[in-house]
């Protein structure tokens, strides 16, 4: 059976819900583009802390690239600024 790149996403996203669960947070696809670009959101708490841009970049984005290389970007709709000053740490930290 092939699976149509939103699945193949989701599969890619299963991986790192757990971390992001662990610290209270998930995220969605908000979109995925004619031109294959993912559009995520974060979500509870990854969507206000101050982590989020590491945890997209190094996380989130590289899991899809390397699981679904059909993939041209990632983008994320809700990063969080490092020097915003109602961003929240992860509580792992």
């Amino acid at each position: 059976m092939l699976m149509d790149l939103r699945e193949k996403v989701e599969i890619a996203l299963e991986s790192m819900r757990p971390f992001l669960e662990a610290d209270g947070g998930n995220v969605i696809i908000e979109e995925i583009t004619e031109d294959k670009v993912v559009r995520l959101r974060l979500l509870g708490a990854c969507a206000s802390c101050a982590m989020s841009i590491m945890t997209f970049k190094a996380g989130l984005e590289q899991a899809i690239l390397k699981a679904v290389p059909e993939v041209s970007a990632v983008e994320a709709l809700n990063l969080t600024d490092i020097n915003d000053l109602n961003a929240t740490m992860p509580n792992s930290l």
